[in-house]
């Protein structure tokens, strides 16, 4: 899809090119069998339908030159896709999203637009991200796509100055991707593998293109260390299992030591202090360099949600340093904190942690309610099995 873009120079041509050659593909894969390189034969048959555009479309002329270069090219499919995505080229999906996030587009049609081509996720799913009607992010969607084309946006990565100011919404996007991937609003899973493995690959492009920047760096480590336990999140059934209940063992320490390694690096020629990304990794750190769930230091993890609060003054933020403060200082303190918080009574994590320190406490038909409020609000099918257990469990108990 980015090569498309890049070489169309237009979001809806690509797409239809794309729907075009899946469509191709149901009809000669149904009589001839999947190709060797399925992914070349795609993008191949896509380029096809988008030089038949630009031979169609006068408007289109310019591009006409590049197309028909790039047809003689990938005559042979499958060796003309591994030159295409060799490593000495500029990575397309990088351009994309610099592109998805330039400043002359609203922060949440960046994105909104970067999620929807880039990551994949549905109109759907990222309305329900952004708690809009679908209807609604739709026409955000199409108002995006003809800002770029109508103000001619550039489809590259941009140098000095122009490179900055787009870092901060390039890097919010990658992890509104992982986050996608880590807990999936939708679907039958809880995670999407996919999705976290892409805003990871993005993250590392993104600390080889500004190594001296510490906030790619800790972007980076955070992904790494949320994705090490990707593989302990889930038992054998599919059921949740929470990060107190994990059998560490199953953490990927590759990721861990990798992750631990970057936030050791040195902030670079002109030090700073830590940003958002790098303080929520030093917090994901904390839980990984504990051997069990007895020897993790809450203390140190509210404290530095307190200094993230400095950077984020959100509710979400105020909300984990509450459970922070309950597992250092006494669950009766931390729920004080908690109910003082007014603005998530949309939000199911904030009912499902009120469950459970009402539950430690227990206070088990407020939990029970707490957890009924979660249920109602949570998408994810996982992890809404997981809430009806603990429900279950204390509406068992007087």
């Amino acid at each position: 899809m980015a090569s498309l873009i890049r070489l169309s120079g237009s979001f809806d041509l690509a797409e239809e090119a794309l729907q075009d050659a899946f469509i191709l593909a149901l009809r000669a894969w149904t009589e001839a069998g999947v190709p060797d390189n399925p992914a070349a034969w795609i993008t191949t048959a896509a380029r096809r339908k988008l030089i038949d555009a630009a031979r169609r479309e006068r408007t289109r002329r310019e591009k006409h030159p590049a197309l028909r270069y790039e047809s003689a090219a990938w005559q042979d499919p499958d060796t003309s896709f591994e030159a295409e995505f060799s490593p000495d080229m500029p990575d397309d999906r990088l351009r994309l999203i610099f592109t998805c996030c330039h400043p002359a587009l609203h922060i949440e049609a960046q994105i909104a637009l970067t999620l929807r081509t880039l990551g994949g996720l549905t109109t759907a799913e990222i309305a329900r991200s952004f708690l809009l009607p679908e209807s609604t992010l739709a026409q955000r969607l199409v108002r995006a796509k003809n800002k770029i084309r109508d103000a001619r946006i550039p489809y590259e990565v941009p140098s000095g100055g122009r490179l900055a100011e787009r870092l901060s919404a390039v890097q919010a996007v990658i992890y509104l991707i992982f986050n996608e991937g880590y807990t999936a609003s939708s679907g039958s899973g809880l995670i999407r593998g996919d999705l976290c493995s892409e805003a990871i690959r993005l993250a590392r492009l993104l600390c080889e293109l500004m190594p001296e920047e510490s906030e790619s760096r800790g972007l980076l480590a955070l992904l790494l260390l949320q994705d090490s336990r990707r593989a302990a999140r889930v038992n054998r059934e599919g059921e949740l299992i929470t990060v107190e209940e994990q059998d560490r063992s199953l953490w990927n320490r590759a990721e861990v030591d990798e992750a631990l390694g970057l936030l050791a690096q040195p902030a670079g020629r002109e030090p700073k202090a830590p940003g958002r990304y790098e303080l929520e990794a030093r917090i994901a750190a904390v839980h990984a360099r504990a051997a069990t769930p007895a020897e993790t230091d809450w203390r140190a993890i509210a404290r530095l949600y307190e200094e993230l609060s400095w950077f984020i003054p959100s509710a979400v933020v105020a909300l984990n340093q509450a459970v922070a403060v309950a597992m250092s200082d006494g669950f009766e303190t931390g729920l004080a904190l908690m109910d003082r918080i007014g603005e998530l009574d949309g939000y199911y994590l904030y009912h499902s942690a009120r469950a459970d320190l009402l539950r430690r406490l227990g206070r088990n038909p407020e939990a029970a309610a707490a957890y009924q409020r979660a249920l109602a609000l949570v998408t994810n099918p996982v992890e809404r099995a997981y809430l009806t257990r603990r429900l279950e469990a204390v509406q068992a108990v007087p």
